[in-house]
């Protein structure tokens, strides 16, 4: 890893065994690939839009971000009394270099459950399709649109038959404006219903930043592929004003409406309490307000992750057959 990461931070993330790839990328092992290789269960994405979790990379071309927001559960520098407010852009990887070392990582992360194939409780064909993977959540940390090179990374995907879900913050609509080759599905997330609630949720490190925001969701409308406004939801802090966020929803357009639950775990105990954590059935009533203020339909559910799924279709679009390669 860079030099410019602070050692503390670098010692964290290998503690919290993310697989660091390259100068600036990294891989983790998300809970859902292990409940799906062990218990057969499947994360909302394979519920929602027909993505394999067994064959999912959590992934993220760059560990740094431009906002501390007060509910993220990865490790931020003021956790630990570092600073860290900058990125050497002059030396980075290649999309190419990025790409393979993600499914090297991911296979390294794979190789711990060789036993659970030998012990029968887990198929070997299974196993097989997992150290192939064809889907990259790029989500894991930090915000992907600072890397340079994204549209060389979506086409570097692309050309191998992988789906991919890229998830912003939106404090960077120059450069999605600039994205020709787009991510399958395109998440921008909405952390507040007006500026101040954002500013508090938020606490962004970069001038303008809900102006921003505001910028990149007029931009939704213009890509092809599915787009997702999606709303982390923080009792006491951003959980509230359904009105205001359809306002700013409705001129997005988006296809689809995620409205998920803050969950109470890593790094954000240090800034939240366990009672900030709404349930599942608060976030469903959030998400029936939020629906009829917008004339969205209520497409699915997962209670497991807290999360509702709005939309003007009946159905959501499947993206499990979907071969990007062409």
């Amino acid at each position: 890893m860079p030099e410019a990461l602070p050692k503390t931070m670098l010692e964290v993330f290998r503690r919290q065994k993310y697989q660091l790839v390259g100068s600036h990328s990294a891989v983790k092992k998300c809970r859902w690939l292990h409940q799906s290789l062990v218990h057969g269960r499947a994360c909302y994405k394979q519920l929602f839009y027909g993505i394999q979790t067994h064959r999912c990379i959590q992934m993220t071309p760059t560990l740094a971000c431009n906002m501390r927001c007060v509910f993220c559960w990865r490790i931020q520098p003021e956790d630990i009394g570092v600073r860290w407010d900058s990125w050497d852009t002059s030396k980075i990887d290649d999309p190419k270099t990025i790409v393979d070392g993600c499914i090297r990582a991911q296979r390294k992360i794979l190789s711990g459950y060789k036993n659970h194939v030998l012990t029968g409780r887990l198929s070997g064909e299974k196993y097989q399709e997992a150290l192939s993977p064809k889907h990259a959540a790029v989500s894991l940390d930090g915000e992907p649109t600072l890397f340079p090179q994204l549209e060389a990374l979506l086409e570097e995907y692309r050309k191998r038959g992988f789906t991919t879900f890229l998830v912003s913050n939106g404090t960077m609509p120059e450069t999605l404006a600039k994205l020709s080759i787009e991510p399958s599905q395109l998440y921008v997330s909405l952390y507040g219903p007006d500026e101040r609630t954002f500013l508090k949720a938020c606490r962004p490190h970069i001038p303008n930043a809900w102006e921003k925001v505001k910028k990149t969701l007029d931009l939704i409308p213009s890509f092809k592929n599915p787009t997702v406004v999606r709303l982390t939801l923080v009792r006491g802090v951003n959980l509230k004003n359904a009105v205001g966020y359809a306002k700013l929803i409705k001129n997005a357009a988006p296809v689809y409406v995620e409205a998920k639950a803050y969950v109470y775990v890593g790094y954000s105990r240090k800034r939240l309490e366990f009672e900030n954590m709404p349930s599942h059935e608060e976030i469903k009533e959030f998400s029936a307000e939020l629906a009829r203020e917008l004339s969205y339909n209520i497409l699915a559910e997962s209670s497991d992750s807290r999360v509702v799924l709005l939309s003007k279709l009946q159905k959501p679009i499947s993206l499990a057959r979907k071969d990007l390669s062409k």
